[in-house]
């Protein structure tokens, strides 16, 4: 394993476009880093100049303590997994694995072993004599990772890898990969747009917008205490409401209603004359169905409902509301750059799936007002975010990972000792 620093890094074309535009970011050993955000943000290319199919334009990249700016990709000992698992067709999938251990010259006894042992890490022992074309989509991109795991490599690097996939496979995916990098510990770098992948794969996430870095920190701080508008709009799904508002003191006025801040967020949103408020779907509910006894820490509100989507478990609302010419042009051009649909003035509402709130009525709705977020709509910045209280989750995250960690190596040691030559061997 080894840690990845980057200092500084830029990368400039031709033209002068800065892709990477002076990103500094520091990866732990045996951390899963995800590299998330919209299409252009430099993801991408961030990773290959990483791996070294990239130059540097300015800027270190440290890996394992070393620099490695002038050193080509195969002096680098990092494994790369594409998006289109780049299987040579014409070769089973015990020579696919195996290749990078040919090209090394590796004696057969040890390319026997090796390729086994990540066959029974992937489940991949029956398909050992197949062809790719006779391999489902997630079978090959097993095959892709097997031929990283048996490089033996300090770092991992996954570039949308499960971007080919349809839906339910990428699920099964998703875990299959958490359930790897937590057994192998290896340090492992995750390039994604989708931030369904980012919230449940990354130990922590870097949000990157037009080449530079928004915010790096764990999922769960990033969903509850976002820095800025785009972080706020980008991670969670259904994506995050944007209601205009007007303050006076402690009230704040929006399209559903009042909300009454407290005494340190009040302060915060003081001497702006319009904000956006931002509202997570799940903190609404149909007042009809929440318990009197946490009524009072929320607001009620009336309002007509467009549409209602039941989906079995859960469902949504979506509720229209008016709002400024400038608000509507802002979330406009927001969800172009989130490469999502028009951010239309509407809010979309979680609601039990019990509810009986039906499309086309008025209906009445509680909203939870402790967890509301207040922006500046010319900055973008999140004027009542809880700096301490997000470093506290990214904390204790960081804490989770490292016990599992050692709680992993622990597990390999005794791998090793049992067997001689057991599987976290070939990845350290």
């Amino acid at each position: 394993m080894a840690s990845i620093e980057m200092k500084n890094i830029v990368k400039k074309y031709g033209d002068g476009f800065p892709a990477v535009n002076d990103i500094s970011l520091d990866i732990a050993d045996g951390e899963f880093m995800i590299l998330v955000g919209p299409s252009g943000c430099g993801k991408s290319t961030l990773l290959r100049m990483i791996v070294g199919l990239e130059d540097i334009t300015s800027g270190d990249m440290i890996i394992g303590g070393e620099r490695v700016n002038d050193k080509a990709p195969r002096d680098r000992n990092l494994s790369m997994v594409f998006q289109n698992y780049a299987l040579y067709p014409h070769m089973s999938v015990y020579e696919n694995i195996a290749f990078p251990l040919r090209l090394a010259k590796t004696p057969d006894d040890k390319v026997d072993r090796l390729v086994k042992e990540a066959a029974d890490v992937l489940e991949l022992h029956e398909h050992l004599e197949r062809k790719p074309a006779n391999l489902s989509g997630g079978q090959r991109q097993r095959v892709a990772m097997g031929r990283a795991i048996v490089r033996q490599a300090e770092a991992f690097l996954f570039d949308e890898p499960l971007s080919n996939l349809d839906a339910k496979l990428r699920g099964q995916m998703r875990t299959e990969i958490a359930r790897l990098q937590r057994r192998l510990g290896i340090t492992t770098v995750y390039v994604t747009h989708d931030q369904t992948e980012a919230m449940t794969l990354g130990d922590r996430v870097c949000v990157l917008r037009k080449g530079s870095i928004q915010q790096v920190a764990s999922p769960r701080e990033l969903y509850e205490q976002p820095v800025n508008l785009f972080v706020a709009g980008f991670i969670g799904s259904p994506p995050m409401n944007f209601l205009p508002a007007t303050v006076d003191g402690a009230t704040l006025t929006t399209p559903f209603g009042t909300i009454e801040l407290d005494e340190k967020r009040a302060a915060a949103v003081a001497g702006h004359e319009l904000l956006l408020v931002g509202i997570r779907p799940e903190y609404f509910e149909d007042a009809s169905l929440v318990d009197e006894a946490k009524k009072h820490v929320g607001t009620t509100f009336t309002a007509k409902v467009d549409v209602t989507e039941w989906l079995g478990d859960q469902q949504y609302a979506y509720i229209p509301y008016d709002a400024p010419d400038a608000i509507r042009t802002q979330l406009r051009d927001l969800s172009r750059e989130l490469d999502s649909e028009e951010l239309r003035t509407q809010a979309i509402v979680s609601i039990d799936s019990t509810s009986r709130i039906r499309e086309g009525r008025d209906a009445e709705f509680w909203l939870d007002t402790r967890k509301v977020h207040v922006f500046d709509p010319e900055t973008g910045d999140n004027l009542t975010r809880d700096a301490e209280a997000g470093a506290e989750l990214t904390r204790m995250a960081t804490e989770d990972r490292e016990e599992q960690v050692a709680e992993a190596a622990g597990g390999l040691t005794g791998e090793r000792s049992g067997s001689g030559a057991g599987t976290g061997s070939t990845a350290a």
